[in-house]
């Protein structure tokens, strides 16, 4: 008699119980394996960011420990990510979950957490301010540590740093 399950290749990461969770509950997501401290880490697409974010909200992730973005290199995606912690009276180690979306360079928009979490407010602000990621729906996106009138993203790997920039009105 043949086994119906399919073996699972030892190479392929195990799903950890976040991901088998959202798995179970028909949330889609890719389990990209684990970090060196065994924190999960999942793959999900920007237009079912918003569905997977809530319920890991209600699977009990209350705290946005950082939210950041980074960049895979000139021609190459931008990748918004999202650090979850479940804070629990009872807990010896709260469980963590690391969330990326991979975004395209030439329009990377993505919908905003902060109506779920609002310390994404800053963190979203500086992700937008560097790498130039549209977060759809937050309350103030603004640049926060570059001037109003930069021109270009500074943190993105293909940024060509100008020669000067001019401070009008420094006293």
């Amino acid at each position: 008699m043949v086994d119906p399950t399919p073996e699972i290749s030892p190479l392929l990461p195990k799903a950890g119980p976040v991901s088998t969770w959202l798995r179970d509950n028909g949330f889609d997501h890719e389990f990209l394996g684990r970090d060196h401290l065994g924190v999960e880490i999942l793959k999900v697409s920007g237009e079912f960011l918003i569905p997977v974010m809530t319920a890991l909200a209600a699977y009990g992730f209350n705290y946005l420990q950082c939210q950041g973005a980074y960049d895979l290199g000139a021609g190459q995606e931008l990748v918004s990510f999202y650090h979850l912690v479940c804070l629990q009276e009872t807990a010896e180690r709260p469980q963590e979950v690391r969330v990326k979306v991979f975004l395209p360079r030439e329009n990377p928009r993505i919908p905003s957490v902060y109506w779920l979490w609002k310390g994404a407010d800053w963190q979203e602000r500086e992700s937008y301010d560097m790498f130039g990621i549209i977060y759809e729906g937050h309350p103030h996106l603004k640049r926060l540590l570059m001037p109003e009138d930069w021109v270009g993203w500074p943190l993105r790997k293909d940024y060509i740093s100008p020669d000067f920039y001019e401070l009008q009105d420094a006293h």
